[in-house]
C-alpha cells in the first residue's frame, strides 16, 4: 500500500477529511519549495501536490499560470523536481506527494517516473488525458504511482462511471466551470456531483478549484472526502517570494485544517 492510500484510508477509519495543498516546484526556488513542504506538514496538510512546470498549463488561471512561468525561468525539470522530493524524503517519507501536471513531460521522463526511486511519489496526475486512461495507456508502467482522474460539472453522466472506477488514488472534482483560481462555488450542484461519483469509485473523492477561503473550505469538505487548495496559496507564495517569509501560509493552512476536521 503506497503512502496515498494508507493516509487517505487511516483518515476515513478515523472520519477526518483529508487536507490536499498545492505548491508550483521551484517558485520561487527549489530550497523555498522543500521549505514550504515542510510548513505543509507541520501545519496539517495530509498530501502534497507539486505541480511540474510546463509551459502551456491550460487547466490553470493566472496565478498559477505565472509560477509555472517563474519556476521555468528557473530551468525547473521533472528531473530536478524528483531530486527535490528525494531530498525532502530524507526527513519526511511518511507525507504522501502528487505530481499534477501534462503529458508530454510525464512522456519525455518515462524511464524516470518507472523507476520512481525509493518510491518518492506516490501519485501523478495528468491534466490533459482522458479520465478513463492512465499512464499505462500511454506506455508508462510504475506500479508503485497510482493515477488520478479528474471529474468535473460538465463530465457527462454516463462517463462518470467509467472514470471514477479508473481512478487508483482518488477521484479529483473539479467544483467549477473554468480554470483554477476562479470563484462562484455552486455547493448544491457540488454536493450532488459528489454523491453521484462515490455510487461508483473505490477511493475517496477530493474536491479542489475555486476554494480559497475557510468557509469555502468547510462547505466542500462536508459535501467530500477532503479539499485541495492551489491558487490561494501560489498567490502567497508570490507575494512572500522575495522575504522567504512564510508563515502566513502556514497560519492560513492551519485554520483550513482547523476547520474541516
Amino acid at each position: 500500500m503506497n503512502r496515498l492510500t494508507k493516509t487517505l484510508s487511516d483518515l476515513k477509519d478515523n472520519n477526518k477529511k483529508a487536507l490536499v495543498a498545492y505548491l508550483v516546484a521551484g517558485d520561487p526556488d527549489i530550497s523555498s519549495t522543500i521549505q514550504l513542504m515542510n510548513l505543509f506538514v507541520e501545519s496539517g496538510v495530509d498530501v502534497i501536490e507539486i505541480g511540474v512546470p510546463f509551459t502551456d498549463p491550460i487547466a490553470e488561471g493566472p496565478i498559477i499560470q505565472k509560477a509555472h512561468d517563474r519556476a521555468l525561468k528557473n530551468n525547473i525539470s521533472l528531473e530536478s523536481i524528483f531530486s527535490m522530493v528525494s531530498e525532502f524524503r530524507k526527513h519526511n517519507n511518511e507525507t504522501p506527494i502528487v505530481l499534477m501536471g501534462y503529458l508530454n513531460t510525464f512522456i519525455f521522463y518515462k524511464k524516470l517516473i518507472e523507476e520512481n526511486k525509493n518510491n518518492a511519489i506516490d501519485s501523478i496526475l495528468v491534466v490533459d488525458i482522458p479520465g478513463e486512461l492512465n499512464l499505462k495507456d500511454y506506455g508508462i508502467h510504475s506500479p508503485n504511482i497510482n493515477t488520478i482522474s479528474l471529474i468535473s460539472p460538465t463530465t457527462q453522466i454516463n462517463r462518470i462511471e467509467s472514470i471514477a472506477k479508473n481512478s487508483t488514488g482518488f477521484v479529483y472534482y473539479v467544483t467549477l466551470r473554468g480554470v483554477t483560481g476562479a470563484s462562484n462555488l455552486d455547493v448544491n450542484e457540488i454536493s450532488n456531483n459528489v454523491e453521484e461519483i462515490k455510487k461508483h469509485a473505490s477511493v475517496p473523492t477530493l474536491a479542489g478549484f475555486g476554494i480559497k477561503s475557510v468557509e469555502d473550505a468547510k462547505l466542500l469538505s462536508d459535501c467530500s472526502d477532503g479539499i485541495i487548495i492551489g491558487s490561494s496559496i501560489v498567490q502567497m507564495i508570490e507575494e512572500s517570494s522575495k522575504s522567504k517569509e512564510f508563515d502566513r501560509i502556514g497560519n492560513y493552512l492551519t485554520e483550513i485544517k482547523k476547520a474541516i476536521l
